[in-house]
């Protein structure tokens, strides 16, 4: 089975049940699928279920060069010299991430968030687009930090070939069972 979740902001990425932050196993209610990956609480978007061990690992393994989209709404303007550092990968503590690709784009047209994001009146936002082959953890918030552009919110719309489409949070679609 392949299933395709919007994941909405303040769930986690486990059927296990939490003290703090809703699971997988409200929203879906299928048995023996896991994530391929995880995305933070705090971050929203694109995740995918299966039962496919061979799916999971060729999605999973940074060596196979799956890019994982991600929009990311920063806080200022990133400047050519911080996006250029992006595209060349960055040093976050004691490694260098791989280069990502990387674009401004304009304010996507996606759902509202149910906690909106700190805004302050005198520091503009915009939304990158990100695409990265590995998925260390929080990877693409500390990069955003590494150039000086902190990441108000986080949308994965695309795995490789999966894309996030028009699934609204919350929702699910089994595209192979």
């Amino acid at each position: 089975m392949i299933l395709l979740f919007n994941k909405p902001y303040g769930v986690i990425s486990q059927f296990t049940p939490h003290d703090e932050y809703e699971s997988l196993s409200r929203y879906i209610p299928f048995k023996n699928i896991y994530p391929i990956g995880r995305l933070d609480s705090d971050s929203e978007g694109l995740l995918i279920l299966t039962d496919n061990g061979r799916l999971q690992n060729k999605l999973s393994k940074p060596e196979n060069n799956i890019y994982k989209t991600y929009w990311a709404q920063v806080e200022n303007i990133p400047n050519d010299e911080g996006l250029n550092m992006l595209r060349q990968g960055v040093r976050i503590k004691n490694y260098v991430t791989k280069p990502a690709k990387i674009q401004l784009i304009k304010v996507p047209n996606i759902w509202e968030r149910s906690t909106p994001i700190r805004e302050r009146r005198k520091i503009p936002t915009c939304w990158i687009e990100l695409k990265i082959t590995e998925g260390k953890n929080r990877q693409v918030r500390k990069m955003t930090a590494a150039i000086s552009n902190p990441t108000l919110r986080l949308v994965r719309v695309a795995i490789g070939d999966y894309k996030l489409d028009k699934l609204m949070p919350g929702e699910y679609a089994v595209i192979e069972s």
